[in-house]
């Protein structure tokens, strides 16, 4: 009986001691974070890439055009 007392103890100690050691590791958290702001900016990107869609074509033409006749 004493045998297994100490060795419910044992694992209780090492599963409190890997569950405290999980909440300490942020490196998981950092690497999400990253991640999201990084599709945060892409969206950004796309959404203002998008909007000037019509303006960017309509330079590009007139750059086109202008390199043409020269």
């Amino acid at each position: 009986m004493q045998n297994l007392n100490n060795l419910a103890i044992r694992a209780l100690v090492k599963a409190t001691t890997g569950v405290q050691k999980f909440q300490a590791d942020k490196k998981g958290v950092t690497a999400i974070e990253y991640g999201l702001i990084a599709g945060i900016i892409a969206v950004g990107i796309v959404a203002t890439l998008t909007t000037l869609k019509g303006n960017l074509v309509s330079l590009f033409g007139s750059i086109s055009s202008s390199l043409q006749t020269a």
